[in-house]
């Protein structure tokens, strides 16, 4: 004859059940060399159920999609077609993202930048010379967003010269694709790095958190320091966009990587370095330029009522001296 047992037995039970099935769980390391950069891996799990060949082979087909060092890449047929092309689902993905992104930063994202890119020397083909203002002026004929389009899986453009460079998010949406290799797999406590750019979910054994350090700025001479601050930013992505370490000299200045799309000419404001917190790498990582060239007070507005982003900025003042703030959704941040 059965017993009726009591609602506070059966929760007994349970979590009897539960901790008695509790597994052990070892960490697990994968790393590798992609996108021009390494990659790291770090996850906690009852078995090895990610392996470097899925990892690397995951990266490799992304590649073949969006690099611009590949000349039979999906984005340089693109690049190089009267018209446009079909695309594949990242590519699909990374154009979504980035228009809506372009949108909401008032066209200071952009994925058609290419030949701005090429023409300030930070392509893959060096020029002789930064361009002067008639050839920026010709250059901008085929830059702004207004100029590509998804219809179905095919990706359009209305002028023959319009090219893309998804570099800009690209990087954090690849890490979003190995967060998501290893959830498939069951894996929910891990940290993905790729070439600085971070997602993390859970926590080490013993309940520990993942701890991200910020690389910060000292002096006037634009080189990166130590550490600034250890953070704990809990379920998420980190990325960093920042104007001292892809530079080179012109006209006795400093011309930075990062370009205004509207004008045409790199970035050149208060901004240093920004690193954002959002859900997903995807998001923080196409954000992180568009703040940079939004400047501290935009960036700072921008983000002012939105409870899913954050950012730790690092920026110089009027009198030359380089101090930092964060907002209040920058996640891990004490």
């Amino acid at each position: 004859m059965k017993k009726n047992l009591l609602p506070g037995t059966v929760l007994l039970v349970l979590l009897f059940c539960a901790f008695g099935r509790q597994e052990h769980f070892s960490r697990f390391e994968l790393s590798g060399y992609a996108q021009g950069t390494t990659y790291s891996i770090v996850y906690y799990a009852p078995d090895s159920l990610v392996s470097q060949q899925q990892t690397d082979s995951l990266l490799q087909r992304f590649d073949r999609s969006v690099s611009l060092y590949q000349p039979n890449s999906l984005i340089c047929r693109f690049n190089r077609s009267a018209k446009g092309i079909r695309v594949d689902e990242p590519i699909r993905v990374l154009i979504a993202r980035v228009l809506q992104i372009s949108h909401s930063t008032g066209g200071l994202v952009d994925p058609t930048v290419k030949p701005l890119v090429d023409a300030w020397g930070f392509g893959v083909v060096k020029p002789r010379h930064d361009p002067g203002k008639d050839e920026i002026k010709e250059l901008l004929r085929n830059v702004g967003v207004d100029k590509i389009g998804l219809k179905g899986d095919f990706l359009y453009k209305t002028k023959p010269g319009v090219q893309l460079d998804l570099n800009g998010i690209a990087q954090g949406y690849s890490v979003d694709l190995l967060a998501s290799l290893l959830e498939r797999h069951h894996i929910y406590n891990y940290l993905v790095e790729l070439g600085g750019e971070l997602r993390v979910k859970g926590h080490k054994p013993g309940n520990e958190p993942f701890k991200v350090g910020i690389e910060g700025i000292s002096g006037d001479d634009l080189n990166p320091a130590p550490m600034r601050k250890v953070i704990e930013p809990g379920d998420g992505a980190i990325t960093t966009s920042g104007n001292y370490r892809k530079h080179h000299e012109a006209g006795g200045k400093q011309i930075s990587h990062l370009m205004n799309p509207l004008t045409g000419y790199p970035l050149q404001n208060e901004m240093i370095s920004v690193t954002v917190y959002a859900r997903d790498a995807i998001t923080a990582d196409g954000y992180d330029n568009g703040f940079m060239a939004m400047g501290l007070q935009r960036t700072l507005a921008f983000l002012s009522n939105r409870k899913t982003m954050g950012a730790y900025i690092v920026y110089r003042k009027p009198n030359g001296v380089i101090s930092d703030t964060v907002t209040a959704f920058f996640k891990g941040y004490q």
